[in-house]
This record gives structure tokens, sequence and C-alpha cells, in this order.
């Protein structure tokens, strides 16, 4: 039995209240609070337009069809990721092409996303997008994705799956800019143990009206706009299908978690912040781990706390480790096993641990400890023991 579980999310009464009064009012499905939420998720990360779907990899997959993904296309995806970030290239029958990251914050690695994709040219490929996840909750490269999006005219479709919040600038003389401002569709996750949550659910935000209309009627079947006022007082029994869509709509019960979670997504924030400040003050000492660090110019919104094992210091493995730390009573998980280390990928293209290296070394490395808001500090020494 855990007494320390990896995750555990946050709910406070006005989430519950607001749930309760969406199931007295009767409309369960999207409505006026996912309207609602999408507004203020709009005016919170500063974007112009806001899709909400019922997960990430559906805000993804939208935006891909958005941008007109064909078969045979390629598009240069990290391989330090969750499966969906690749998987959803994989539905319209295109390239992902897996990219390294870098060691210092496991975020895509510019260089050699510029080495795939000039190779991917000379193999006669469509390299269209570029695909960057801000790994744990911290930015990566912003800067050279863009360039290398202008230099190739791709398209930034960023995985801000961990980011709500998080922030970036160039350097000290900039000003500060939210997670998905260098992108032209950014998407984002409120699964169970994201930064908030509405138990399953995503957001997909662009600053590009053609990009959230086309996302909007993909997202209910390909009906015309605003399909779900049909059922209102100023609704129409008509409507429309103009392209054989999906069903990635967000509920309202979700949204009316959403809401709230949003309205407390700064205080949850420094929660977690306090909290990783002392797993680095209390692990600092411990010559045979490598603690993660916040790269300069960046805030990380710290959803995940990944700690990396100095394995040629130790009599153990990562999977003993695991072992003792749950004999323990703790919690954790691996983010992740490398995409181009999964069968799927080995036997679809062909590819070796050492064709991307950097990853393929951490990966045997990396422990995430727990990290959620309402973790105590005793907690935190408890598990630092």
């Amino acid at each position: 039995m855990l007494t320390i579980p990896f995750y555990k999310p946050s709910i406070g009464e006005d989430e519950i209240a607001e749930v309760v009064d969406t199931l007295r009012k009767g409309w369960l499905t999207t409505g006026p609070k996912t309207k609602q939420f999408e507004r203020e998720f709009s005016q919170y990360l500063k974007h112009t337009h806001s899709v909400a779907v019922n997960s990430a990899t559906a805000a993804l997959h939208l935006s891909l069809e958005a941008i007109g993904l064909k078969a045979g296309d390629a598009v240069l995806v990290p391989t330090m990721t969750f499966t969906a970030t690749a998987e959803v290239v994989r539905y319209f029958n295109a390239h992902p092409i897996l990219v390294d990251c870098r060691p210092e914050d496991f975020n895509l690695d510019v260089a050699d996303a510029e080495r795939k994709l000039q190779a991917a040219k000379k193999r006669g490929e469509n390299v269209v997008a570029i695909m960057p996840v801000h790994y744990g909750g911290q930015i990566g490269d912003a800067a050279g994705v863009t360039e290398l999006a202008r230099k190739h005219n791709l398209i930034i479709i960023e995985d801000a799956a961990h980011c709500c919040p998080a922030f970036y600038r160039d350097n000290e003389a900039s000003p500060w800019q939210t997670v998905g401002t260098s992108g032209h569709i950014s998407c984002y996750s409120f699964y169970a143990n994201k930064t908030i949550t509405t138990g399953e659910g995503g957001m997909a935000c662009t600053e590009r009206e053609d990009f959230a209309d086309r996302m909007r009627i993909m997202s209910l079947h390909g009906i015309s706009r605003d399909a779900w006022k049909r059922f209102t007082a100023e609704g129409s029994w008509y409507y429309e299908v103009i392209a054989p869509g999906f069903k990635y709509n967000l509920t309202d019960i979700a949204a009316s978690l959403g809401i709230h979670q949003l309205r407390r997504a700064d205080e949850l924030h420094q929660k977690r912040t306090r909290l990783a400040e002392l797993y680095n003050e209390l692990l600092k000492d411990v010559a045979e781990l490598v603690l993660p660090r916040v790269q300069p110019n960046r805030i990380h919104s710290w959803h995940l706390y990944v700690i990396r094992l100095k394995l040629d210091k130790l009599t153990t493995n990562r999977a003993d480790f695991i072992v003792k730390l749950k004999e323990a009573g703790i919690g954790t998980s691996v983010h992740w096993m490398p995409l181009h280390m999964h069968p799927y990928y080995r036997e679809k293209f062909g590819y070796q641990p050492a064709d991307l290296p950097c990853a393929a070394s951490i990966y045997p490395e990396i422990i995430s400890l727990p990290l959620w808001p309402d973790l105590s500090e005793s907690d935190v020494r408890h598990i630092c023991g």
C-alpha cells in the first residue's frame, strides 16, 4: 500500500460545487461552461482562440488536421515524449521523424532536428511541421525552434501538455512570455495528473482564426459552427456536416472542474515550485544523483520532478531502486522510454537505440518522484530520507 502516491489531484470545494451545479442544471455535455472555460483559458495564457477538447491527444490531432497534414508528409517529433505526440502523426499515415534531446533539460535538440530534417529532404520527404514538447514543464529552445521553422517554412505545434503555466524569455533584457507564444498552435493537457485537471481534457490554442475555426468544427463531427447552440433558446434545429470530423468535444462537467482549477493555477504552481525547491535543497549533497535544474530565462511549471541515477556510483539499477521506494510506500514513475526504443517505432521505421544516443543514455537513469500541490513538506523529507 503506497502511503505517498506518485500523484493526487488537488480538488477544492469550489470545483465540487461547480460540478454539482452543472449536474443540477442538466446541461452535461459541451455547453456554456465549456465556453466559459475556453474564454478564461485564453485570458490566462494570453491566447486569441482556445478550443476545449477531451484530451491533449485530440488537440494535437486536430492541430495536424487543421494545418492540412497529408499522407506521406513528415513531422519532426522529439523521441523523449509520450506516445501521443507521434501517434497523431501516424493517424494521417505521415512520418514522425524522431529527434534526440538535450542532456540539460531533456527537451528537443534543435541541432539534431536540423540534421534529421536535412537528411529527410535528401530522401525527398516533405517536412511540414515540428512538434516540440516542453519536458516536465520547462520550455525548451523556443528561439532555436522558431528560427528552424522560419528557415524551412515549418508550422510549429507545441505539445505544452505539462505547461499551465510556464514562461520564457530570450534573454534577461527581454520580456517574459507565456508558453505557446512562439508556436502556431499550442496544445495543453488536463489529464488527472497534470498541473490543472478536468479529469480528462485538453485545449488547442492559436492566434489564427482559420486554424481555430477548423479545429472547432472538426472537434464535433465536422458539424457547422456552434452546433451545441441548436439545443438552446437562441439556436436552430438545423445544422450541416461540412467534413468527416471527430468526437473530441469537452463536457460541461469536465469544464466545471477546469474553471476553478484554472483560477487556482498560480496557487498550485507556487506550491509545486516550493516543493521542487525543497527536493533540491534536501538532495543537493547526494553524489549519486543528478537533480533537475531550471535553465536560464525559464520559469518551470514543475509538472515533473525527475532525478537521474549515477549508475556508475551505485550497486543497484533503476528497476530495483523503484522497487525499494515502493516497498517504502513511495510511488514513482518513469517519463519516458524514448519513442525510438519502443517496438512499434523499431519495427516500423528501423530505429536502433544508438540512433538517438542522448535519449537512449538518459533513459535507464531517470525516475520521476512524487510532486503534487498537496504533498506535504514532511512527505518530501521522508521521500528524500
